[in-house]
């Protein structure tokens, strides 16, 4: 069981092109391409920055997770991944200490890592999600 890196920061926008000009035209970040995760409704754009990345989540509807937050807090900062070896062991120490996720067990997420997410109110205010490469 171990922390890594930071794998990325996500920014919640329903401007993926703004943020794609600044992160690469203006910034020089390298574009490492787009996915669509059907489970949460979003397309996700990442921008390399050494080991870790930015990723930008554009909601595919206003009903998505990504989309109500949005209509909530407006676009920015959405969550810190985290990285991990072990997440299942970090799953079940986290339980046992009784912090909040916002699953019962990890998910299948972008680039094909398996992700859970612990819940702001466990975490200081910030979503703060543990992701493990499968």
């Amino acid at each position: 069981m171990q922390i890594k890196r930071i794998s990325h920061i996500a920014v919640a926008t329903s401007d993926s092109e703004q943020s794609r000009v600044l992160y690469e035209d203006i910034l020089g970040l390298n574009n490492s391409g787009s996915e669509l995760v059907k489970r949460e409704e979003v397309n996700t754009h990442f921008f390399e920055l050494g080991e870790s990345s930015i990723e930008i989540l554009e909601p595919l509807s206003e009903d998505s997770p990504v989309g109500k937050f949005l209509k909530k807090r407006g676009p920015g900062l959405h969550h810190i991944a985290l990285e991990v070896e072990g997440l299942d062991a970090y799953v079940i120490k986290l339980k046992a200490a009784g912090i909040h996720l916002l699953s019962e067990e990890p998910q299948l997420g972008a680039h094909r890592m398996r992700i859970i997410f612990i819940h702001p109110k466990s975490a200081g205010g910030v979503l703060v999600e543990l992701c493990e490469k499968v």
